[in-house]
């Protein structure tokens, strides 16, 4: 069964089981080159939509609660709450012994900028990837 997908974000659930779903084609969007494999999909990439929605929403405001709360229209505590939410997901598909999970909490505590963190997080990712 194929599925239409939209070029907006890539699906990360089986619509038949629920079970995750691991990439195995990438496709050059200019050349139509293959690279076919098994290969791990980054765990921010694997949030579920209203999650994946979340973080955007946070890395836009900076990583400022106050900010998410009223971009969100709710109550600081359920901004905050939803946002501890988001960051739990995280941590269950990362591992805390991952370097990702630090940068993102030191984003969150306010430690480090966005910039600083995209750049970390691309770094890690690099050195994942280089392996």
């Amino acid at each position: 069964m194929v599925i239409p997908v939209t070029r907006a974000s890539a699906p990360t659930r089986c619509p038949s089981c629920g079970g995750i779903l691991n990439p195995v084609k990438y496709v050059c969007s200019d050349c139509a080159t293959e690279v076919t494999g098994e290969f791990t999909e980054c765990a921010l990439c694997s949030l579920d939509g209203e999650n994946r929605a979340l973080l955007e929403l946070f890395l836009l405001a900076r990583g400022n609660l106050k900010a998410v709360q009223r971009m969100l229209g709710v109550s600081y505590p359920t901004a905050r709450a939803r946002i501890e939410e988001m960051f739990n997901v995280l941590e269950s598909r990362i591992g805390k012994g991952d370097s990702s999970i630090g940068i993102l909490e030191s984003l969150h505590k306010g430690d480090i900028s966005v910039n600083d963190a995209l750049d970390a997080l691309n770094e890690t990712s690099y050195r994942q990837e280089s392996k």
